[in-house]
């Protein structure tokens, strides 16, 4: 079929190709009521679709926002990029994603990739706070960048974040609660991660919470991957040493899932043997076996910030926080902890 033009719509509307221009774009200028609703009968009934690319090129910016993660396999990964995505469509946007396999090579290739292509926005996952300033990075084109999940080393960089120290300080003391004083923590310390990352702050909310309960952390710190995988065989490792924790918290649910396998595999009960508590509630967490006890970071209300910075005029996100918003962790109490919640299904995620 050939091809519908703009002209085919404006004759059958009965007016200017501007003001079907003006409808498309929802402006410059404003179209009343009625002419706008016969332009939209015009098209629905041609069937007419705008050239996407030449929109594009007038306004010298696609409707597309560029989101760069460490590997969307990872679930919580892959909850919060689809979070973002729901949100970006209800802003009209399509969301393209690369994965920087926690690469700065990576991560910096998909950067300039995305701001090459003119995105109306770029949301960053970092895991190396980046070769340059975020705030830098669109500068050159007015593209705004948003760090999400990681808190900015830089203090120019917007961010979006959770209070991951204060959540670790919850599910740490949730164990302790419980009566633990051998509670080890999975995660990764700032010697192999940069400052800023969330498991960094985790670690340090855990090693405060000990702290405050006037307790030894030596020897419980256990350099340990993100993955379920590679979280097995250290933990197979760790609760067959003789001087075995009674509880471990998690940075994450994938080591915590990792955890809760070997337990069984060695034929240790969860809780009574050893209670086991993660960070980011994934929708698989409920799941376990026992349910996980976690953290859960407000996934969709750092999606709509996120989203919210690079689209929306700065001054309109003027806030306690400056460029920063941080939301606030909370604890999901289940049963790999030692608590007996009443029995439900899992709530489906959105």
């Amino acid at each position: 079929m050939p091809k519908v033009t703009r002209d085919q719509v404006a004759a059958l509307a009965g007016t200017s190709t501007a003001v079907v221009s003006y409808v498309i774009n929802n402006g410059p200028r404003p179209v009343a009521p009625a002419t706008r609703q016969r332009v939209q009968a015009a098209i629905e009934q041609l069937g007419y679709r705008p050239d996407s690319m030449a929109q594009a090129m007038a306004r010298r910016r696609t409707d597309l926002l560029g989101m760069v993660l460490p590997d969307a396999r990872q679930p919580f990964f892959a909850e919060l990029a689809h979070a973002v995505e729901r949100v970006a469509f209800e802003r009209g946007k399509l969301v393209l994603i690369g994965n920087s396999d926690y690469g700065g090579a990576r991560e910096e290739h998909y950067t300039h990739a995305f701001l090459g292509m003119r995105v109306a926005g770029l949301i960053l996952i970092s895991q190396h706070g980046g070769r340059r300033p975020a705030a830098d990075l669109g500068q050159d084109d007015g593209t705004r960048v948003a760090l999400l999940h990681r808190r900015p080393d830089d203090p120019a960089n917007a961010a979006v974040v959770t209070d991951d120290v204060g959540g670790a300080r919850l599910a740490v003391r949730h164990l302790l609660d419980h009566g633990h004083r051998s509670v080890a923590c999975l995660g990764r310390t700032a010697s192999t991660l940069a400052p800023g990352d969330p498991v960094v702050d985790r670690v340090e909310g855990w090693s405060q919470a000990m702290a405050q309960a006037s307790l030894a952390t030596g020897g419980l710190l256990v350099e340990a991957p993100f993955d379920r995988f590679r979280s097995f065989d250290l933990a197979l490792g760790l609760l067959t040493a003789p001087d075995r924790p009674s509880a471990v918290f998690c940075t994450t649910d994938d080591q915590a899932m990792g955890v809760l396998r070997a337990a069984r595999e060695l034929g240790l009960r969860v809780p009574q043997d050893l209670a086991v508590a993660g960070f980011d509630d994934i929708s698989e967490a409920a799941f376990c076996d026992p349910p996980l006890t976690t953290v859960a970071s407000d996934t969709e209300a750092m999606a709509q910030a996120a989203v919210a910075m690079v689209l929306d005029p700065p001054a309109a996100q003027a806030g306690p926080g400056g460029l920063v918003r941080r939301f606030p962790a909370t604890l999901v109490v289940r049963r790999s902890c030692g608590c007996d919640p009443q029995l439900r299904a899992p709530t489906a995620r959105r």
